[in-house]
């Protein structure tokens, strides 16, 4: 997770002014007998220049939304408008923090007791409660693997939390990769006696590195003005639905993953390999090499190398599987992208680029709360937090919670297989390229180059099922005890780290969140019980943290049995559904907010399925009509060619030609039983709403181009309205005036009145 770009330089300030506070704090405690602040020695003065010097001073000042262009049509890639869920800024917090020293320190980091109980070794925890092997695990019969892909997929378009920039502890030099000892920014996680796997004693550990803090957190507020308060973590993408993880969540990222040579909005692609002639993703251009070698993990020292791929997140090669949700969302883009240019052939390369990328930032929006997320927190959390869209609300921050980035979202560790299948065309095993063990697939793009491409992970994501979450089978061996084996020094425990990472950002406990919540809070082994529904697992739970209070929030969210038809318990489903209310409400450029898309594209964005995807960019001809279920007599094999494409007819931009705008305005009331004729006038700007004609080019005083059409599912022929026919147009507005009378034109008095008023009516 270490940080690139305009990223790096966001946390290499805030540690820069970080360490120089604490230098200072240290060397005037040895100076000075009474007890001093780090900047009490410095003037005002001082401590603006080392603001500036540091660089944190240009990361606290709000940006200037006046110079964005199109701001209110596209997003930025940094979302910095102006800075509510931008990039690169601090995590939000729904309960106050609990650090050991009270503003940065990790909790436990002193031993301090916490409720009077000291907090468990999390690698203990781990060994007691997670561990499990393969033959353990059981299948999901609901839900297909590509839910637990999809869910890594989607938490890589909201959350990262960068690492600090170094990897050597500030004050003494130490190498946090080859050191078990304390010091920031190391934060080694201990082994337990009887460790099953890793050695014990004070020189054995996982490392691990601290987050890196954000500019003004911490001791560095006094810098502007405030006292020192508590340290906040960085998110380094954007807080919306928005397909960061292809686009970037930084400008100078975005523009190099453009085909900047395509007059046609392309992303840039793979110019060495294809896979069966389709596009595969591009190589990074980092001179080191920091995936698995084909040579370490299949010990062929004649393997010819590649590197890693890159996209819009840097984690988009931890395992094929993910890397093949990134290699067909790029396939999307450029295939809207080129249908978008025969429609639009007068389109430049930007507005090709820009309106792929709305599309396809709809179609996460989509996929997300239309069939993913009813599969987790449940229909019942889903009607009471995630009905209806109710509209934008300026008021709400959609920034990501802390809890959600470190705990809530980290719940489908436990749903991951530990084997990736690849199938063939018939969806049996594939014989040339097998099914692959998890830990051999981190980090390993040559699978996807040398091996098959996509089409076998794809064709075993969507027909095999999911890793179901029980109270004693929880987290696979691949992820506990062979994380990242062939790039990392010493194999990492995920859950370990989960933990860990909890208590580093100062996470209240799991009873804290329980009340925030508004559910019951257990005080003791038989209310833990009945919350767990588990005896034994409440009995092992407090024989570790003694009190319920202290349970690690990660892991007292994913051992709660789930709620109904949900793939989490009670905790996190009211976690991760307040989170997306958030984002949604939150998100002025969400699709279905008013102006975004027009409703005839609304209703081509809400046919548009996963599977159809997959069909549209793979070689895959049959598939689950629902990708993230199993198969059944519900959800069963489907020709792609039964599936509905997206209709990009809405997004045709058209002269006022009168009849050829017919067909195009049937489509905005497919859905309406109507039997009448109705009228319409092309004005400013159009059906196409924003992209219509500007209302500079268009003489209100001349009369414009009229159509007539039926409403309804009948509809048979058509006619041009009469000379006599009255229309007016509202040059400055995104209205139309239809001047005719309700009887001429009886649409307006139909069964749709609350659609269409009956007096003279502006759509």
């Amino acid at each position: 997770k270490q940080p690139r770009g305009d990223t790096r330089s966001a946390v290499r300030a805030a540690d820069y002014l970080d360490q120089t506070l604490r230098l200072l704090q240290e060397r005037t405690h040895h100076v000075h007998k009474r007890s001093l602040n780090a900047t009490d020695l410095l003037t005002e003065e001082e401590l603006k220049s080392l603001a500036e010097i540091t660089g944190c001073a240009a990361r606290v000042r709000l940006p200037n939304c006046r110079t964005t262009p199109n701001v209110n049509k596209y997003r930025t890639a940094t979302s910095t408008n102006p800075r509510l869920g931008a990039s690169n800024t601090p995590f939000t917090r729904w309960l106050s923090s609990e650090y050991d020293d009270g503003i940065s320190q990790p909790k436990g980091w002193n031993n301090r007791t916490l409720n009077n109980f000291l907090l468990p070794l999390v690698r203990q925890v781990s060994n007691n409660i997670l561990a499990t092997t393969d033959a353990g695990v059981v299948n999901d019969t609901e839900y297909t693997h590509m839910v637990t892909l999809f869910g890594q997929w989607n938490d890589h378009d909201l959350t990262f939390t960068p690492f600090s920039p170094s990897i050597r502890s500030f004050s003494n030099g130490i190498n946090c990769d080859e050191s078990c000892e304390r010091t920031e920014p190391c934060i080694p996680i201990p082994i337990p006696p009887g460790d099953p796997r890793l050695p014990t004693g004070k020189d054995s550990c996982i490392p691990a590195f601290r987050s890196a803090p954000t500019c003004g957190t911490g001791f560095s507020a006094y810098n502007f003005g405030g006292e020192p308060k508590k340290r906040e973590q960085m998110n380094a993408l954007t807080a919306f639905l928005d397909l960061g993880q292809v686009y970037g969540s930084e400008e100078k990222l975005a523009l190099f993953l453009r085909d900047t040579n395509s007059d046609t909005g392309l992303m840039r692609v793979n110019t060495e390999f294809r896979d069966n002639n389709r596009e595969l993703l591009p190589f990074t251009n980092m001179e080191m090499n920091m995936c698995a070698t084909r040579k370490r993990v299949t010990n062929d020292t004649n393997a010819t190398e590649v590197p890693c791929f890159i996209a819009g997140d840097v984690r988009v090669d931890e395992n094929i599987a993910l890397t093949s949700l990134h290699t067909l969302f790029v396939r999307e883009h450029n295939r809207v992208a080129r249908a978008l240019k025969r429609i639009n052939p007068q389109w430049d390369s930007e507005t090709l680029y820009q309106e792929s990328r709305k599309i396809l930032g709809a179609y996460t929006q989509v996929f997300v709360f239309r069939d993913y997320l009813p599969h987790i927190v449940g229909p019942d959390t889903m009607r009471r937090l995630l009905g209806p869209y109710p509209g934008y609300n300026p008021r709400v921050d959609p920034s990501i919670s802390n809890v959600f980035a470190t705990a809530a979202y980290r719940f489908a560790h436990l749903a991951i297989q530990p084997r990736l299948a690849r199938l063939d065309a018939n969806y049996r095993e594939n014989a040339q390229f097998p099914s692959v063990s998890l830990y051999r697939s981190f980090f390993t793009p040559w699978r996807i180059v040398f091996e098959g491409g996509i089409d076998p992970l794809i064709r075993g994501l969507i027909s095999r099922p999911a890793k179901l979450n029980t109270q004693d089978h929880m987290l696979v061996d691949a992820l506990r005890e062979r994380l990242f084996q062939f790039v990392q020094h010493l194999a990492l425990d995920l859950g370990s780290l989960n933990m860990a990472r909890g208590r580093e950002h100062g996470l209240p406990g799991y009873n804290a969140w329980r009340r925030f919540c508004g559910l019951s809070a257990p005080r003791n082994q038989a209310e833990l019980a009945q919350v767990m529904n588990n005896t034994q697992l409440a009995r092992q739970l407090l024989q570790l943290y003694d009190t319920p209070e202290n349970i690690d929030v990660w892991l007292g969210g994913v051992a709660e049995p789930f709620v109904r038809e949900g793939r989490v318990g009670p905790l996190f489903a009211c976690l991760i559904a307040n989170q997306f209310k958030n984002i949604r409400q939150g998100d002025r450029l969400w699709y279905e907010n008013t102006g975004v898309f027009t409703m005839g594209q609304r209703i081509a964005l809400s046919r548009v399925t996963l599977s159809r995807v997959i069909c549209d960019n793979t070689g895959i001809t049959q598939v689950p009509q629902d990708a993230f279920s199993v198969l059944s007599p519900r959800n069963s094999m489907v020709q792609c060619s039964s599936l509905p494409s997206l209709d990009l007819t809405a997004w045709r931009e058209r002269g006022c030609s009168g009849e050829s705008l017919n067909s195009e305005f049937n489509s905005l009331f497919n859905t309406v039983s109507l039997n009448a004729w109705f009228c319409i006038c092309l004005g400013s700007p159009g059906l196409r709403g924003p992209l219509g004609p500007p209302a500079s080019l268009i003489n209100a005083t001349q009369p414009q181009s009229a159509f007539a059409t039926t409403l309804g599912k009948n509809r048979s022929s058509e006619k041009p309205c009469t000379s006599s026919t009255s229309f007016t147009t509202n040059s400055t507005t995104t209205t139309l005036t239809v001047a005719s009378s309700p009887a001429s034109y009886p649409a307006f008095t139909s069964s749709a009145s609350s659609a269409f008023p009956t007096s003279p009516t502006q759509r």
